[in-house]
């Protein structure tokens, strides 16, 4: 083993390791690893989701809603996260969006084409009003001749379902949240006295 060169440094080294027998010596240190860690972990988690559920800590859906709903992210249920996988199919090749330039061009920007709009409603933290405006340009046997095309079969007008219902629950509770927050409900605000 090399020697420290640095005297401050090994005056340190040394009375760390001097520190580190004496505790091992005197069977302060006790040592988990393997399965008796995992479990002791296990443990602790049990006992404090349990305490934090007891004592009225927020969890589940209402946890979900405190920390996303300023990103206007919706909850998803067990029978939606199956539709999502189908919908992420995507392999972005391009086949649903040929024939799509008319459309494309009398949007005004709202529908960049329909590859794209898939794209970003099956991804992380999607925004489905803006899909939901891009839908508006393609009519539902449209979405359904473009099914046939795509090599990986995404359900198309299933995903318009989706995501128009998702942005109409999105607008709800939006408006449900101004509503709370009308000019009528808020505090008056306090005026500065003018000055005399």
């Amino acid at each position: 083993m090399e020697r420290i060169r640095h005297p401050h440094a090994a005056r340190v080294a040394t009375r760390w390791a001097a520190a580190q027998r004496r505790r091992y010596k005197k069977g302060v240190v006790p040592v988990l690893s393997g399965r008796a860690l995992a479990l002791a972990m296990l443990a602790r988690s049990l006992v404090k989701v349990t305490l934090d559920r007891l004592f009225g800590a927020r969890t589940g859906l209402a946890l979900f809603h405190d920390n996303y709903d300023a990103d206007r992210l919706p909850p998803v249920d067990a029978r939606e996260r199956a539709a999502l996988v189908r919908f992420s199919r995507c392999i972005a090749c391009g086949r649903c969006d040929v024939g799509e330039a008319d459309r494309i061009a009398g949007s005004s920007g709202a529908y960049p084409g329909l590859m794209s709009v898939v794209l970003a409603s099956t991804r992380s933290m999607p925004d489905f009003d803006a899909a939901s405006l891009a839908l508006e340009h393609v009519p539902d046997d449209v979405l359904a001749a473009k099914q046939d095309v795509c090599p990986t079969a995404v359900p198309f007008v299933s995903l318009a379902r989706f995501v128009r219902a998702k942005a109409a629950l999105m607008r709800a509770e939006t408006a449900a949240i101004d509503a709370q927050a009308s000019p009528s409900a808020l505090p008056p605000t306090v005026q500065p006295e003018p000055a005399a």
